[in-house]
């Protein structure tokens, strides 16, 4: 009886993992052919991921689910990389410039989903607003520390950090993500003020 059960769960494990790969083999697929072309049919998103069309409508029965599937996806890749740079633990310019670097790999990699988001998903909504808090603890701890001035905005540098990240991922040169973070980070960090900058206020 032990026996035949266990192997009943190695069958299903194997399965389970297939199951899991075709799912992110049409995700992926997904993102390429719809920020191609957003008017992308089921059909060419099947071709495109190696797949049946029946195995794409198996998995999501329409269009609009299949988006709303790379969406959660999506936010869950977001919530990651924010995780990832140990924003609560990190010295904060450090957990800066590494969640920077990490948000714009997956910008960069699922742009369609991540501006097609769904804002009514309970799960999305969490996900971002969770981001959002770790963000502001992160902000908080650069101002402590003097990264931040004492006197700044963290609402503000926020929105702007924000923008930042959004500006970088349009970038068309093909610069990866490191040296884009590189960029958002010192620009938020020292903006472009010369010497006597400060003087002309």
């Amino acid at each position: 009886m032990t026996s035949k059960a266990s192997g009943t769960g190695d069958r299903t494990r194997p399965l389970r993992a297939d199951a899991e790969r075709t799912v992110r083999a049409i995700l992926e697929a997904a993102e390429r052919v719809l920020s191609a072309d957003p008017a992308a049919t089921m059909e060419q998103i099947a071709e495109a991921a190696g797949v049946a069309r029946t195995t794409v409508h198996r998995r999501f029965a329409t269009r609009e689910a299949l988006v709303a599937a790379m969406s959660v996806w999506a936010a869950r890749q977001f919530h990651d990389a924010v995780t990832a740079g140990r924003p609560d633990t990190t010295p904060p310019a450090v957990a800066l410039y590494q969640v920077t670097a990490n948000v714009l790999r997956v910008k960069l990699a699922w742009g369609f989903a991540m501006t097609a988001r769904r804002t009514d998903d309970p799960e999305v909504a969490h996900v971002h607003a969770d981001v959002l808090d770790r963000c502001d603890r992160l902000f908080r701890r650069a101002r402590e520390a003097g990264v931040l001035r004492a006197d700044v905005d963290l609402d503000w540098t926020r929105r702007v950090y924000y923008a930042l990240i959004h500006e970088a991922a349009q970038d068309d040169r093909g610069e990866d993500a490191d040296v884009l973070a590189t960029r958002i980070v010192d620009t938020l960090l020292r903006g472009f003020g010369g010497p006597d900058g400060a003087s002309a206020r």
